[in-house]
């Protein structure tokens, strides 16, 4: 897959993992100083890793959700908790990871990562 190849591939996965509304915003933002940062994650990302059949998205949620909760990237956490229900991530199993994320990452993280997906989770079950 040449460099092209991926980016559309990642393109096409960020758009079904993130949602067309944020994505199409992250690209109307771009300027002359954020444009090669945005095909970088897009190709490298979304591309390269979320493209890879060695573990399914939700998976790959998951994971993700609790390294954002490890790292204190709040307003990556909270984008990657409305994606997840996207990948099929139920709350319960959101639950679950922040249970898990108390123990590894520390309580405080993981307190405030509840306060931070507990609106998220309300909002999205208004939806439904």
């Amino acid at each position: 897959m040449d460099e092209q190849e991926r980016y559309e591939a990642g393109l096409a996965v960020r758009r079904q993992v993130l949602g067309e509304a944020h994505v199409e915003r992250s690209l109307q933002a771009r300027t002359e100083f954020t444009t090669e940062f945005q095909e970088f994650i897009t190709r490298t990302a979304w591309g390269t890793v979320w493209t890879r059949e060695g573990l399914p998205r939700h998976t790959r949620s998951l994971l993700t959700i609790v390294m954002m909760v490890a790292l204190g990237h709040d307003e990556e956490f909270k984008l990657h908790i409305r994606a997840a229900r996207n990948n099929g991530v139920t709350p319960e199993e959101i639950k679950e990871a922040l249970l898990q994320a108390a123990i590894y990452c520390g309580v405080p993280a993981a307190n405030h990562a509840f306060a931070l997906a507990k609106p998220i989770l309300e909002e999205q079950a208004a939806e439904r």
